[in-house]
């Protein structure tokens, strides 16, 4: 009944990575087969840019490197097969110190530093990082008789990977606890490559992790999963090539390993503002910090070790209000103050801080200086966009009105690697006042296809439009061939000098923005242009621990959103779900093309009844049997009108994983 092409799809996101590319990063002849090399224009800006940041600061650099104790001779992890999940070697035109004119050069900077690739000392003897493995690095602190695991990257693979290399070189020692700093699967993801699920079952191994985090590790990605993993190909760059030309970073690390996601529920949830716990030995104080990178989050203070946790809060990079894939609008307000709040009461202390991505900093006035410029720059792209908001400016125009303080753009912690100004700006305005600029024409505007052509025609035909675009792009004005271009191939989707000319236009412009978000976005969009949507992503979709974690009301909600209104207006049922082993009663009902489900309740006049046990339930929603499937087994009880289920699975859709990003670009 639920096709693993559509259902499977919603939670992609969650338990998708990507597969390691196999095109090889070009030498430093800089061949780009794809496209085309940075123009002049590009070119000159990248030299002024070299010589406007302050790249003799080389601070970063040094804490990069600092408490090297070994890196692995091979660059590439394989899993138990031998298919490799990581290989950091892809990057390495990176460390051959040559300017490159088709990457930011502060951005070049980044994705430099982010080439960690093996084990660090942070506090000696106490505290250490694996680092490179994968997006988000694998802290170790040592307890009295084990490891204390913080954040476990992404895949099992690397997980298992990162604890081995600690545990030769550093004596073997068994995980006795694990803290999950938030609720990104990049930090969760490999905890199989850690413990074992009986260990946690038991209470042998403790799993910490801050309130909300089994709902959110869920919620923020299933509703709008397929959407997601789509947009998300564009955000990461999943399909370009590791090169010069295409993808060389995702700003708080390379890129996303590939491998098994799984998830372990934690057996210990901090539920205070602020919340002590001693773990074999170890003394920390956790604080909540909802709403600021994630929705459930939370950074740890070691007193004993001056040394302060700052989960995903602290990097060295300004993050997203608005991430490119999608997601809730986070608030970068309370941001600022969660960080400042860390900052007086941990801060003034701190000998260290260290964090879930990039590189730690040490001495206290290293770390106040990072803490500062990372909270007034949330304070001030809150505080700023709304002070222009109030003067009348849109979120049509926030974007290049909104500008960093000089000060702080000076300051390579809060350079806009991941998040950007751009978006940034946007997602504080539309926060607070909604997508509407105030202008009535903008309240049901005609979609892009449809006004396109009018424009188009308006404009003199594709010709002109070619022609002036053409002129725009030689003269280096590439937003403004953009705008011109980019009707036209909506209004012509099959026109190839249009999708040619926008793909040369999108090049350049990726090139020069210094938001790695926004680069891939671009580089993505240029690459589909020119050749289409592939065929496949390299996703791997292996979530059984994810599915196992939904609820069964999250489940229901994940069908509604399959339901098509337009095939289901008219067709009403109510459902009585009943889950004997777990004591849940859910009545779903079909109503006005719209499912609905309410957890408690039973309906006296149902149209049928289902009985089945959750742990019947889970190969449904694993797509490895239907309801009819168990109904028929005898796993599952019916009674009434069993042409329910036929009603329903005659209102689902399966969605399209890789729906047009950009038109004319379905093969």
């Amino acid at each position: 009944m639920l096709e693993r092409t559509g259902f499977a799809c919603a939670i992609a996101l969650l338990v998708a990575t990507v597969a390691p590319a196999t095109v090889a990063a070009e030498s430093q002849t800089h061949f780009n087969a794809e496209g085309n090399p940075p123009s002049a224009f590009t070119a000159a800006r990248q030299a002024s840019l070299r010589d406007a940041l302050p790249f003799g600061d080389r601070r970063d650099f040094e804490e990069q490197r600092r408490g090297l104790i070994a890196t692995p001779a091979d660059r590439r992890i394989n899993d138990a097969s031998g298919n490799v999940v990581w290989d950091i070697g892809r990057y390495d035109f990176l460390l051959e110190g040559e300017q490159l004119d088709s990457i930011h050069p502060s951005l070049q900077r980044q994705a430099t530093l982010n080439m960690n690739y093996g084990l660090y000392e942070v506090v000696p003897d106490k505290i250490y990082q694996v680092r490179g493995f994968d997006l988000s690095n694998m802290t170790l602190v040592k307890g009295d008789t084990g490891w204390i695991v913080f954040d476990v990257l992404l895949v099992r693979e690397t997980a298992a990977a990162a604890l081995a290399l600690a545990n030769a070189e550093l004596g073997e020692r068994p995980v006795v606890a694990v803290v999950y700093s938030h609720s990104h699967a990049d930090h969760f993801g490999g905890i199989r490559g850690v413990v074992e699920e009986d260990d946690v079952r038991s209470g042998k191994v403790k799993v910490l992790a801050p309130r909300g985090f089994m709902e959110n590790a869920i919620a923020e990605n299933i509703y709008a999963g397929t959407a997601m993993t789509r947009r998300a190909s564009y955000q990461y760059g999943r399909v370009l090539p590791v090169s010069p030309f295409g993808q060389v970073d995702s700003a708080i690390g390379k890129a996303t390993a590939s491998g098994t996601v799984g998830l372990i529920a934690p057996n210990v949830v901090i539920e205070a503002d602020f919340e002590e716990h001693t773990i074999d030995g170890v003394h920390m104080v956790f604080q909540n910090t909802p709403g600021t990178e994630a929705p459930a989050e939370m950074n740890t203070w070691f007193p004993d070790l001056k040394a302060f946790w700052a989960a995903e809060n602290i990097t060295a990079t300004i993050h997203n209000v608005y991430t490119l894939r999608g997601a809730l609008v986070r608030d970068a307000l309370q941001w600022s103050k969660s960080i400042n709040e860390a900052l007086y009461r941990f801060g003034t202390e701190a000998e260290v801080m260290l964090a879930s991505h990039n590189w730690p900093r040490w001495g206290n006035e290293r770390i106040l200086e990072v803490m500062r410029a990372q909270r007034d720059a949330y304070a001030n792209l809150n505080n700023q966009v709304l002070h222009l908001a109030n003067r009348g400016v849109t979120i049509n125009e926030i974007h290049n009105e909104y500008e960093v303080p000089a000060s702080l753009s000076r300051q390579w912690s809060v350079r806009q690697y991941h998040g950007s100004e751009f978006h940034n700006s946007r997602a504080v305005l539309n926060r607070y006042l909604g997508y509407w600029d105030g202008n009535p024409a903008t309240l049901a505007p005609l979609s892009p296809a449809d006004s396109a052509p009018l424009y188009v025609e308006m404009m003199g035909g594709a010709d002109k439009i070619l022609a002036k675009g053409s002129e725009l792009y030689d003269a280096g004005k590439y937003r403004h061939a953009m705008e011109l271009v980019n009707k036209l191939v909506y209004a012509e989707p099959g026109n190839d000098a249009a999708k040619q000319l926008l793909a040369d236009t999108f090049e350049q412009l990726g090139y020069q923005y210094e938001s790695a978000s926004l680069r891939n976005s671009f580089l993505s969009a240029a690459q589909e242009l020119r050749s289409g949507i592939p065929a496949e992503m390299g996703l791997d979709a292996g979530g059984a621990d994810a599915i196992r974690a939904l609820t069964t009301s999250q489940w229901w909600d994940a069908i509604a959103i399959r339901v098509d209104s337009r095939k289901a207006d008219g067709v009403d049922f109510t459902l009585n779900f009943i889950v004997p082993d777990t004591g849940e009663k859910l009545v779903v009902e079909m109503s006005h093309g719209t499912l609905t489900n309410i957890v408690g309740f039973t309906a006296p006049d149902a149209d049928a009844t289902i009985s089945i046990n959750r742990s019947e339930l889970l190969p449904v929603m694993m797509q490895q049997a239907t309801l009819a499937d168990q109904i028929a087994a005898g796993k599952a009880g019916l009674e009434g009108d069993g042409q329910v289920l036929r009603k329903l699975g005659s209102t689902l859709v399966a969605f399209d994983p890789m729906f047009e990003m950009m038109p004319g670009t379905r093969q």
